[in-house]
Formats: C-alpha cells, structure tokens, sequence
C-alpha cells in the first residue's frame, strides 16, 4: 500500500517568519501562506476571525494577526485535514476554553493603602466634582452676530469730533 503524503511539500511559515511590518497585502499574505490570493477572500468569507482592515482605496490591509489567523486557517485546513465547518468548529472550542476574563471587584482598601491618602484623594474628586459642576461666568459658546450697541462707525460725523481729549492734548 503506498505511503500518504502531504499536499504540500514545503514547510508551514511560522510566525517567527512572518516580517515586522504593521500592513500587509493580500500578494504579500498569499507569499507567506503560499496560497493563491482568491482563497484569501474565500477564507474571509468563511472565517469571522479574519477581517482584513480596507484602506481608502478599498485595498485588503492585514496585520500581523490576521497573517496568524491566514497560516492558523491554512494549517488546519491543508495539513490537519479539517474542513471549513470543522476549522470553523476549532475555533469555536478554542474561545470557550479560554480563561474568563477576571471580574473587577473592589473590596475596601487594601492594608497598603494610606487612609489619609484616600481622604485627600477624596475631598480633591469633590472639589473636581464642584468645580465642573459650576455654571460658567460667562457664556462658552459667543453669539455669531455682535449686539446691538452704537459703534463708532454709526456716530454722526459731528458727535465723531466731539470725543473728549487725550490728557496729551489738554497740555497744549
């Protein structure tokens, strides 16, 4: 009986080999997995997980993780031999066997911290707290149009020269 072989001969990109660069294109991510580019968006298609970012111009733009989650995709489907429900299925499993995000809980101080540092700290929050809560002396948005109040420009020509003198001017 003969032997099975791999599909591939050549040796999987690990992520060691993946170059430092924050964007990739598609040609440069279809390189590194030594796939054709259209099976890169038959993936997307296919794989939540990998959403390349699109630049303005509509271009794929893949960072380093979606190159990751590329080569994850490709191993599952091409050396272990999964198909896309059950690589789909893989990754479902790995997200429910992650560890739980811990929970914050606060639980009173711990005995390291300084009462008197909480005091001060709490009475600078109430006086943040009064000072923001202040109405403004003045208003902080300004009308478009000036008020209504006679300029120099409106005057008379007469009540124009009638304007008190300079103390310079009284000297002469």
């Amino acid at each position: 009986m003969a032997q099975h072989q791999p599909i591939r001969k050549t040796t999987p990109t690990s992520g060691s080999d993946i170059p430092d660069k924050l964007y990739f294109r598609i040609g440069e991510v279809a390189k590194l997995c030594d796939v054709p580019a259209y099976v890169l968006r038959f993936w997307e298609s296919e794989f939540p997980q990998l959403k390349p970012h699109k630049g303005g111009t509509g271009q794929r733009l893949y960072r380093r993780r979606d190159v990751e989650m590329a080569l994850r995709i490709k191993s599952l489907l091409y050396n272990e031999g999964y198909t896309i429900p059950g690589a789909r299925q893989v990754f479902k499993s790995e997200l429910k066997h992650r560890e739980p995000q811990l929970a914050l809980t606060i639980e009173g101080p711990s005995p390291s911290v300084d009462s008197r540092q909480l005091q001060k700290l709490h009475k600078d929050l109430r006086d943040l707290h009064s000072l923001l809560s202040k109405s403004p002396s003045r208003p902080t948005v300004h009308p478009i149009r000036a008020s209504r109040t006679p300029s120099i420009s409106r005057r008379t020509p007469q009540k124009l020269f009638d304007l008190p003198l300079l103390p310079e001017d009284n000297k002469s």
